[in-house]
Parts: structure tokens; C-alpha cells; sequence
């Protein structure tokens, strides 16, 4: 059977043991069409990018299904009619991922940033100042805004058009 990854978002003001009713009942349509859920996460409740159906936030929850397509689109359906579903996305997948998911995972990201700015920090100390290093770069100057550059004919193509003086760039009108 076909393997998917289903996450679907439930409105900021249904309480999480709502949102475990909602997963309780499409685990059980799932295995009632023939399939199966593996690993469920509930991700918390968590600030949209943007309004959804007038909500700003929404519980996340990720559930892993090994179904036939019948039975996803099932489930799809009564989430579309349910009321407390706002979002949901359903993508078929060659394998499931083994432990938590790259939400679930946030502590360690955390533990890696941590790590690498002590890391910086430490290199930074460790490294000598020179005078080359702390002497202040002088800032390129700007062409003086008044002067025309004129243009040296060297540097000019003869197969161009010429270029015409500012004046003589814009179209005449009468009135």
C-alpha cells in the first residue's frame, strides 16, 4: 500500500484533547477502509504565517499513513467538511521517516546553535588583533555630482549611434 505523510490544522479554539478526538476519529476511518497509522505527533499549538478562516494560530498534527487511495481520500473529504479543520496536506512519501520529525526535533537544533556560537566565540578569542585589522578602512570618494564626463573618442564606437545631448532625447509635442 502507499505510504503518506498527513498534517492537518485544527482551529486556535478547540482544546487539545478536541484535537486527539479529531485524530482518534480519521485513525479510525483510516483502518476502516483498510489502512493503517503508524506514528501520530501532536506539533502544539503554533502562529500562522498568515489568517487562515479568520484564525491565527492552529494546532498542528502529523500523522503517518499506510493506506490504499480510497481511504486517504476519505479522510480528506470528512476533513473538508468538518468544522474544526482548517488546513490539512497530504503527501505520499517512498518511506516513513524512523523517530520524531524535523518539529519534534527543535531541541536538538537548538543544542547545535548553541555549540556553533561557542564555537565562534572561541575562535574569535583565540585569534590575535593586529593594527592591520583594526585600522578603519577609508571610504571610496564619489565623482564630484557638477563635473560632465565627456566622452573620449578612443573610447567610442564608430558603428554605434550617436549619442544625443539630454535635451535632445525627448520627443517634441506641439500644443
Amino acid at each position: 500500500m502507499p505510504l503518506y505523510e498527513h498534517v492537518f490544522l485544527a482551529r486556535q479554539d478547540v482544546s487539545t484533547q478536541q484535537v486527539e478526538g479529531l485524530q482518534q476519529t480519521f485513525r479510525s476511518l483510516i483502518e476502516e477502509n483498510g489502512g493503517s497509522v503508524g506514528k501520530t505527533e501532536y506539533w502544539g499549538l503554533r502562529p500562522l504565517a498568515y489568517r487562515v478562516k479568520k484564525n491565527r494560530k492552529a494546532h498542528y498534527t502529523l500523522m503517518n499513513i499506510d493506506a490504499p487511495h480510497e481511504a486517504v481520500a476519505e479522510m480528506e473529504r470528512q476533513m473538508g467538511l468538518s468544522t474544526d479543520v482548517i488546513r490539512f496536506l497530504t503527501i505520499r512519501v517512498d518511506e516513513h521517516e524512523d523517530g520524531p520529525s524535523a518539529m519534534m526535533r527543535r531541541s536538538d537544533r537548538d543544542e547545535r546553535d548553541g555549540a556553533a556560537a561557542r564555537a565562534a566565540i572561541a575562535t574569535m578569542t583565540a585569534a590575535p588583533v593586529t593594527a592591520a585589522a583594526t585600522a578603519v578602512p577609508t571610504p571610496p570618494t564619489a565623482p564630484d555630482p557638477t563635473t560632465r564626463m565627456i566622452p573620449n573618442e578612443l573610447d567610442h564606437d564608430a558603428s554605434a549611434p550617436p549619442v544625443l545631448p539630454p535635451a535632445q532625447d525627448l520627443p517634441l509635442f506641439r500644443r
